[in-house]
């Protein structure tokens, strides 16, 4: 995948999830690539983010790195910050029906799913089989969409990541 494609991807998922009306779906899967983009960070690393890893206004994010778990804050660009504002609006709605407190995790799941055979409701913390799901579901419909007009988008979440961080030079970025 290159760069310019995986733009292309960012552009439809974040015009997707400031639309009103959006699918929380679409809205979390803007957060995860934009939060990529800006960060160069795995599903893995998006998991371990909670609502405290922000700064103020969603401008920054701290992102614990690897199995190392090495931490490095990121500040973000306009378009990630703004999206990210958006997900903690639509985090909030799908939190207002739990009893209980509600999750630190950023990233949760926005519709009734099973775990283990048990029915889980939305607004608890998805996990990396949800996100890989959730992905998937994204290219395929994306790709039928297009089929004709484009080449198909990958499968794997990471060959999106990649094109923006290669890890040729200090930052990651392979600009």
């Amino acid at each position: 995948m290159t760069r310019d494609e995986a733009e292309w991807v960012w552009r439809e998922l974040a015009g997707e999830a400031m639309r009103e009306g959006a699918k929380p779906e679409m809205v979390r899967l803007a957060v995860i690539v934009g939060l990529s983009r800006a960060t160069g960070a795995r599903y893995g690393d998006l998991l371990r983010c909670t609502v405290d890893s922000f700064g103020p206004d969603a401008e920054s994010v701290v992102v614990h790195h690897g199995k190392h778990r090495t931490r490095k804050e990121h500040l973000l660009d306009d378009g990630a910050a703004v999206v990210v504002r958006r997900w903690f609006q639509v985090r909030e709605e799908l939190c207002a029906e739990l009893e209980g407190s509600v999750p630190r995790a950023l990233l949760l799941t926005v519709h009734h799913t099973h775990d283990n055979g048990t029915t889980v409701i939305a607004g608890l913390p998805i996990t990396r089989q949800g996100l890989v799901l959730s992905w998937r579901r994204f290219i395929h419909r994306t790709n039928a969409r297009y089929a004709g007009f484009r080449m198909p988008l990958p499968t794997r979440f990471e060959q999106v990541r990649r094109a923006w961080w290669d890890g040729t030079d200090d930052d990651g970025r392979g600009d």
